[in-house]
């Protein structure tokens, strides 16, 4: 078949039709006319957005919730706002700084958080977020290092070039075919996890799936645009690891063995549906399991038919055990110890399958198979951490246990809400956990605790990872089975009472940065 070619496109049907089929968007991000030797790279513009969000990179963190308040007086809504906010995150960071992609990863989840809010409320996640990206724009310098400028498709797209140019660090090779390797927003992202599968880890599974579901709050022909962040920031991680190709090379042979062996992936994806015994025994095989050996489960589950949905919520339920199992050590917060918020192994883990999950469900079928096995392995090697003294890092049953249930002596619905709200700013996250349970087995109605847990993932700061775990447990919680979906809520009253009262940004305690002020700017 002969390879994509931006010079056959337009051969094919002609600058303006692409111009046309693109968006007017689009063509002012793929600069469409021929780049000359020497000629300094054009800036990124985003049309009829472009002083919004030229507003939001240059405006400094003091004055940035007084000035987005007024626009939103002004009748600016918070779609607008969150759009132009990737925008303006996407282009200064590109994806390569820590934080700047961390709170791109944190906008979409704010933006699905404000639709649960009281409507006089909903302002409040993306304000919290804004604050920190000005913060993080003010270290970069506004505008002036941006990262991501116009961009000039490359003329042929051949197979595995893109992950070819990213593992030799070659950011602009690889974004510039990217840019040729299709025209619906799948093509992309299929176009991304090809490094991504090489280059894997929280980061590099979480922002392909931030950015393709926000292309409904951008628009679709931004696609390129959003998903030139994974494949720089995956060329940057290929860059810092210059010299250790020997040790990647092993690594990045592992998902294409097993892929082989079991003869994957298949024509069509699995129907054999999991009963609640399999599901539970796969996710205990992933925690007893080495990476590899746990890799190897979930490709012959797959070679057997089973289903990838039931599949990944075995690997959604093990991630969901390092939450519930981490030690409870109360001597300090070293090597993860008390916390269980922000980066800790279940966080991470429980984010990594839940990006999986979702790209598996829109993209090719091979990384669909890839993605499952790469999660497993991402959790069995979570588990592996230990605390100081060596020892396991986490418990053989997961939390609550007997003694933490036996103190709770109410089950009526608000008492155990009352209840947690105490937990929670008490930073007990043994009998956070201990509520969450009983109100699950009293069948109470999820949507009262999931509306306390909501205020605090908006109010406190997470370590850039509040949002991002919320919304994982939500959609976690929606798509497994009864039987087992309230581990999720238990684990997130957990990781809620951990993170209370945690200020990463001023390291000191407190509420997120910025959060009182958005609070008294909008009168709430």
């Amino acid at each position: 078949m002969e390879p994509f070619t931006r010079r056959t496109f337009l051969a094919d049907v002609g600058q303006v039709m692409l111009v046309a089929g693109l968006g007017s968007a689009a063509a002012l991000e793929l600069d469409l006319a021929p780049a000359c030797a020497g000629d300094e790279p054009k800036p990124l513009h985003f049309g009829e957005l472009e002083p919004l969000v030229a507003l939001l990179q240059e405006t400094p963190q003091e004055k940035i919730l007084a000035t987005v308040v007024g626009k939103m007086n002004d009748g600016t809504d918070l779609k607008t706002l969150t759009a132009a906010a990737i925008f303006a995150n996407a282009r200064a960071f590109g994806g390569e700084n820590y934080f700047g992609f961390h709170v791109f990863m944190a906008l979409a989840p704010a933006y699905q958080m404000a639709t649960e809010l009281p409507k006089e409320r909903r302002a409040l996640p993306l304000l919290k977020v804004l604050y920190r990206n000005a913060h993080y724009l003010q270290e970069v310098g506004g505008r002036k290092n941006e990262v991501l400028h116009a961009l000039v498709p490359a003329d042929a797209v051949q197979p595995g070039a893109i992950r070819k140019a990213v593992n030799a660090g070659d950011r602009s090779t690889a974004e510039r075919l990217l840019a040729a390797s299709g025209s619906a927003p799948v093509d992309f992202l299929n176009a991304v996890l090809d490094p991504v599968e090489d280059n894997h880890d929280v980061h590099s599974a979480v922002l392909p799936w931030r950015a393709y579901s926000v292309l409904d709050v951008v628009g679709r022909d931004h696609a390129v645009t959003l998903f030139r962040q994974s494949v720089r920031q995956c060329a940057k991680s290929c860059e810092a690891q210059k010299g250790k190709e020997a040790q990647l090379d092993l690594a990045r042979a592992i998902v294409p063995k097993l892929l082989e062996k079991h003869v994957l992936p298949r024509a069509k994806p699995g129907t054999k549906r999991a009963e609640d015994t399999w599901v539970e025994q796969l996710s205990e095989t992933i925690l007893s399991s080495s990476p590899e050996l746990a890799g190897e489960a979930v490709a012959m589950a797959l070679a057997e038919g089973i289903l990838p949905e039931h599949i990944g919520e075995a690997i959604s339920l093990a991630a969901n055990q390092l939450v519930l199992r981490q030690v409870e050590t109360w001597e300090g917060r070293t090597a993860h110890g008390r916390r269980t918020h922000g980066d800790s192994p279940g966080v991470h883990a429980s984010d990594t399958i839940n990006a999986w999950r979702n790209m598996a469900r829109v993209g090719h079928v091979r990384h669909q198979a890839a993605g499952l096995i790469l999660a497993a392995m991402d959790t069995a090697k979570s588990h592996s951490w230990t605390q100081p003294d060596k020892s396991s890092g986490y418990r053989k049953v997961p939390y609550p246990r007997v003694e933490d249930l036996k103190k709770i002596d109410v089950t009526e619905a608000k008492s155990l809400l009352k209840e947690l709200d105490g937990a929670i700013r008490e930073n007990d996250q043994l009998r956070a956990m201990a509520l969450a349970q009983i109100y699950g087995n009293q069948k109470h109605d999820a949507r009262p605790m999931l509306d306390l847990l909501l205020r605090y993932a908006v109010s406190e700061d997470g370590r850039l990872h509040a949002e991002k775990y919320y919304r994982t447990v939500v959609e976690e919680f929606q798509t497994t089975r009864p039987a087992f979906r309230w581990r999720q809520i238990e684990a997130l009253a957990r990781v809620t009472s951990s993170m209370y009262g945690y200020s990463q940004q001023d390291k000191k305690e407190g509420r997120a940065p910025g959060y009182d002020d958005a609070c008294r700017l909008l009168k709430v």
